[in-house]
């Protein structure tokens, strides 16, 4: 087992639960032993994690700083209210909720304060690199909401505008999201907010993928553009698992009311000062160097793959992710993940557009860049990468051989190092 890189903290957990604290030691074992490719995953800083395990974790507080429901606020409102500001500075917006719980308690909130059940959304499909959210049938979104999805074009891959105004045109909505989880391209916000005002609909941009990127100045922001932006705290923007909400000062009210009391109890006030800490985190030049070299390790990735006969959807990347089609390596994006999983590479399988597999089967798989990038590993890492990704995806056979040499690489590179 290997030793856990906090304080002694971690003596208490193993005298008191040993079941646990095994638990606990095998996930950092598993980080520390294996590369981790999920697109929406990444590793908090040891001074996010802190906040996370403080005792701002035992105190209840219903409502908003100033007007909780509870006594005994007037510490855990400094939290909330430095993030606040945070939020507001880092990302030039009016208005800012950390209380959200996750991004869909956060897109819930949105609908809630935006619109009434049976109104007509226009977003992004599913299997086109949507979320769940957006209008799935199996979600209060495609059960409550009128979802007319729009997606891309099966030439280039890319989202087709036009045909998002002529949906816009025929189908009225009242709300337009963009922002999806397996689109590896910039979304052009303007072209968006041209839509929105054409048709009057509100715009929301679910930016839970990208929001580490805009954080870090590597690609445009939405907030100018959009009524409301939603995002999550835990992918490139590096901080503890949680939503966040950002708008104009005119829905402020709307959306807190919609975060609590309509859709929330209590907040989690460790998580709400974890966020923040992110946010102070992500204002520095430091981060913003991390989100360059998140995009440029993306495209290496990307590019590397290429180079061993996986073609990039959209013909590769401008953010954190590249979304690979399996099919003219004859694998189906289900046995990649399964393969690559027993070499010690954590990737998923996904959709592509167009899919001819079920979703539980897909013909792609869908690679990230953050975590790695938070060890620091560059470039040269990358190609290497993607010549282990395209080994043990042809050749099951070569699990253990794969296995070894990116034990080797990430031992040059730990996560959490002690």
């Amino acid at each position: 087992m290997s030793t856990p890189f906090w304080g002694p903290d971690f003596d208490q957990l193993r005298a008191e639960d040993a079941e646990i604290a095994d638990v606990v030691l095998d996930e950092l074992d598993r980080l520390r032993g294996g590369l981790q490719l999920i697109a929406s995953e990444n590793f908090t800083s040891p001074a996010v994690l802190a906040a996370l395990g403080s005792t701002l974790s035992n105190k209840y507080a219903e409502g908003y700083p100033g007007r909780r429901y509870y006594g005994g606020c007037q510490v855990v409102d400094r939290a909330e209210e430095i993030g606040i500001t945070r939020a507001k500075e880092l990302f030039g917006a009016e208005h800012a909720n950390l209380q959200p719980h996750s991004g869909a308690q956060a897109n819930f909130a949105v609908y809630a304060a935006l619109l009434v059940p049976g109104d007509t959304v226009l977003a992004m499909s599913l299997p086109h690199g949507g979320h769940l959210t957006h209008g799935s049938r199996v979600n209060f979104s495609g059960k409550w909401f009128n979802v007319v999805a729009y997606g891309v074009r099966e030439d280039t891959e890319l989202i087709d505008y036009d045909e998002v105004r002529d949906l816009a045109r025929q189908h009225r909505p009242k709300m337009i999201i963009c922002g999806a989880t397996a689109y590896p391209r910039l979304i052009d916000f303007a072209a968006f907010r041209s839509i929105a005002d054409e048709v009057g609909a509100w715009l929301m941009v679910d930016a839970a993928h990208f929001i580490g990127l805009v954080a870090g100045k590597a690609i445009p922001s939405p907030v100018p553009y959009a009524d409301v932006v939603s995002f999550t705290t835990h992918k490139v923007l590096r901080g503890p698992r949680g939503g966040m909400i950002v708008c104009r000062e005119e829905l402020a009210q709307r959306i807190d009311k919609a975060v609590f009391p309509f859709s929330q109890g209590g907040p989690l006030m460790h998580a709400v000062a974890a966020k923040a800490v992110a946010l102070r985190e992500a204002a520095t030049p430091a981060y913003q160097d991390y989100a360059r070299q998140v995009i440029v390790n993306a495209q290496a990735l990307a590019d590397g793959l290429a180079a061993e006969g996986v073609r990039p959807v959209a013909g590769g990347t401008d953010t954190h992710l590249a979304l690979l089609d399996l099919r003219d390596l004859g694998v189906s994006g289900k046995d990649a993940e399964t393969r690559c999983d027993a070499a010690r590479i954590t990737l998923n399988k996904n959709a592509i557009p167009y899919d001819p597999q079920p979703p539980a089967v897909s013909s792609g798989i869908r690679v990230g860049t953050p975590a790695v990038t938070t060890q620091g590993m560059r470039e040269g890492e990358m190609k290497e990468i993607a010549a282990l990704i395209a080994r043990a995806v042809r050749d099951p056979g070569a699990a253990t051989d794969v296995a070894t040499t990116v034990s080797a690489l990430v031992s040059r590179h730990p996560a959490y190092p002690r």
